[in-house]
């Protein structure tokens, strides 16, 4: 069993939650625990949609320094690509996620939160990445999807100065997509995911896997792959459930087995 990292399912929402406390210092152990964790909120038909969560205190206040502090080059250049893969195994969950964001979420904490197709978090929250603080760079896909997400030029100015990022800003540069009290975080992020409780999760997988597969390549591979994904779905049970009850109901009323 898990030490501190487990997976909560309840109405179809499965809940990646983080209990080291204080501050849910993501060390190795940790990290390993968030890959079994996505890998089994892949695998479980009982769980529709994921909701990362730290906790009412704090989400993740980044990697566990004391441990890599000692670590020389040698050491890191074969475990670099492992650190992100871990939390990388959130993004490949072919399932809606949205990250529940309370206190801080910084460096590999934030980088645990871009790997969410939504970010959720209280007007308390600070978010960043401040790993040019300790001469380093972000190494868990910091660079990549923060880049991705709100642009070049904006994440260059937080990953050079490192600098905290107060929830009203996080929200209005497109760092995170929500913001309500504190309290009511992980409340809003059930709000969401509950959307996708009883939806069709193949063509909610293939939503997701054709906007980020499109996002790595030119247009008209994007295109390829989107047409391609568009038509298998005419092989789903929900596909066929959905268009008849267009037909009969029309929209909005359908019945989806995900299958």
């Amino acid at each position: 069993m898990a030490e501190f990292v487990r997976l909560e399912v309840d109405g179809g929402i499965g809940t990646i939650r983080l209990e080291r406390p204080p501050m849910n210092a993501l060390n190795m152990q940790v990290q390993e625990e968030i890959r079994a964790a996505s890998a089994e909120a892949t695998r479980r038909d009982d769980v529709r949609a994921v909701i990362v969560y730290g906790g009412q205190k704090v989400f993740a206040a980044g990697a566990d320094i004391k441990e890599m502090a000692t670590l020389s080059y040698a050491e890191m250049a074969g475990r670099a690509q492992q650190l992100s893969s871990a939390v990388g195994a959130v993004a490949e969950i072919p399932k809606p996620t949205v990250a529940a964001i309370t206190g801080y979420a910084l460096g590999g904490g934030f980088e645990l939160a871009l790997c969410c197709d939504r970010r959720i978090a209280g007007d308390n929250a600070k978010v960043g990445q401040p790993e040019i603080l300790l001469g380093i760079i972000p190494g868990m896909g910091g660079t990549q999807r923060l880049a991705r997400l709100i642009g070049p030029s904006r994440a260059k100015d937080l990953i050079y100065t490192g600098r905290f990022v107060a929830a009203d800003e996080a929200l209005a540069i497109g760092m995170v997509d929500e913001v309500v009290a504190p309290d009511d975080v992980y409340e809003a992020a059930r709000r969401w995911a509950g959307q996708f409780a009883e939806g069709p999760t193949r063509a909610l997988a293939a939503a997701k896997a054709a906007i980020d597969g499109g996002l790595d390549g030119d247009l008209a591979s994007g295109l390829k792959l989107e047409s391609h994904l568009f038509a298998a779905l005419f092989a789903t049970d929900d596909q066929q459930a959905g268009m008849q009850s267009f037909i009969e109901n029309g929209p909005g009323k359908a019945k989806f087995s995900g299958k």
